[in-house]
């Protein structure tokens, strides 16, 4: 089953951490990238520009509108994203768990919902 695991993380947090603690998280991430690919649990992975530089889209009455930045009032901010194999949610959680931004932020994990054509 797949499992979308978004990494949300306080910017302020980011900050006040050093250039080297930053860069050590980063190779861990790459590391931890590589493991999930010879696990075979990685499908892909991705980090996110910062909030300020997305454009939110909608659809009303048959116009499209875009407008700058989330609206969302929150202190943590969506950073990337890993999406997984996983057997259950136990296994999606351990993965998670184990992501290394995990450890300055927080991990959401969803099951990934089939559509079917109707």
């Amino acid at each position: 089953m797949k499992y979308l695991c978004l990494i949300y993380g306080d910017p302020e947090v980011w900050e006040a951490k050093g250039q080297g603690e930053v860069d050590g998280l980063v190779r861990d991430h790459f590391d931890y990238d590589d493991a999930l690919r010879r696990g075979g649990q990685m499908i892909t992975a991705q980090a996110l520009e910062p909030p300020a530089t997305a454009t939110m889209v909608r659809m009303r009455d048959g116009k499209i509108s875009a407008t700058d930045g989330p609206f969302a009032e929150t202190k943590e901010e969506l950073g990337g994203f890993y999406l997984i194999e996983a057997r259950d949610l136990d296994e999606a959680i351990k993965v998670a768990g184990n992501i290394p931004s995990a450890r300055w932020g927080s991990i959401e994990v969803r099951p990934v919902k089939t559509l079917v054509r109707p």
